[in-house]
């Protein structure tokens, strides 16, 4: 999961006005990172100028998911990730990087300002930050740890399944089971057994 380029941008009634951007490349060949950093930037516009106010988007493009967010305000922001980064962690960053940059940074300052005067530092942090969206947003970690949870108790169980004399004699020794379960069990697993390739 890869972030590649996070972006606050203007929507003017004609075109977008790029406010400021950052970019992380490293996974690029070095004479490419130009090209693709000129080729987000013009696309990151291109969305911006194309949606309607007040919306959210996910564009497909490749290998490559441009997130957009254009607020009521026409304050907007796009973030460029690979498909498999998540979509709500995405929309979860362009929230916070919109709210933050309209509280420090005047909005007469957003039709007309230029990335070079633009005071706002943060898109660097943002876009290091939520590389891995697993550390940068709470929801994304928890679900994490409830799926290891889930994956642990499943080789749990299946290590359990692959100790069949050792259950037997568990079986055979509980004081939890009927005659009848014992029984069952007994018979399911000679019927289970039937089955396997010697």
């Amino acid at each position: 999961m890869k972030l590649y380029s996070l972006s606050v941008l203007h929507k003017g009634a004609t075109k977008a006005n790029l406010l400021k951007a950052a970019y992380d490349l490293s996974s690029f060949n070095f004479f490419q990172r130009s090209s693709l950093q000129e080729f987000m930037t013009f696309t990151s516009a291109l969305i911006v100028e194309r949606s309607s106010q007040g919306s959210r988007a996910s564009i497909k493009e490749q290998e490559y998911m441009c997130h957009v967010y254009v607020r009521n305000d026409n304050l907007s922001a796009v973030v460029i990730a690979d498909i498999e980064y998540p979509q709500r962690v995405c929309f979860t960053l362009l929230d916070k990087v919109l709210e933050e940059f309209s509280r420090q940074v005047d909005s007469i300052d957003w039709p007309t300002g230029k990335p070079e005067t633009i005071n706002y530092k943060a898109l660097d942090i943002y876009l290091s930050k939520y590389q891995n969206p697993r550390e940068a947003d709470a929801m994304t970690k928890v679900q994490a740890e409830l799926d290891e949870t889930k994956v642990i108790l499943h080789h749990t169980m299946e290590s359990l399944l692959e100790r069949g004399e050792k259950l037997d004699d568990l079986v055979a020794k509980s004081e939890h089971l009927g005659t009848q379960s014992k029984a069952f069990y007994k018979t399911a697993r000679k019927q289970n057994s039937c089955c396997e390739i010697m």
